[in-house]
């Protein structure tokens, strides 16, 4: 449930995140930071959750296409996104290689950071 919650504040955050994207200078959005964690997180996820057996380990590398495709970033925004991607998935794979307890207290953190980033970036830049 909060998994699907997840995903669908994403990808709401980021529709209703486009309009803000247009008003910042030289292609900059204020809420970047927010966004390149939320890409981490999403990296996170697709790693952890592939090796504790839950069948939606692809799903989290889905979210972050369509986080890519809503935003669609260019150049070294589209850079930093796919790089915090990739940073959240290489650094868990380098300390798991096996689901583990703290695997599992990981990603029931890493769910919850990621549903407030999306509430948080929904309520801050929705119109």
């Amino acid at each position: 449930m909060l998994t699907r919650r997840l995903a669908i504040l994403a990808v709401a955050a980021c529709c209703a995140l486009a309009p803000a994207r247009a008003q910042t200078p030289e292609g900059a959005a204020p809420f970047d930071a927010d966004l390149q964690r939320l890409a981490e997180i999403l990296g996170t996820l697709h790693y952890l959750r592939g090796i504790c057996g839950s069948a939606d380990g692809a799903k989290w590398r889905n979210e972050m296409q369509a986080l890519i495709d809503a935003e669609t970033p260019s150049g070294e925004r589209r850079t930093r996104l796919i790089a915090g991607f990739n940073r959240g998935y290489a650094g868990f794979q380098q300390t798991y290689r096996v689901c583990t307890p703290a695997a599992k207290v990981a990603i029931r953190r890493y769910l919850e950071e990621g549903s407030k980033i999306s509430r948080d970036l929904t309520a801050r830049y929705a119109n």
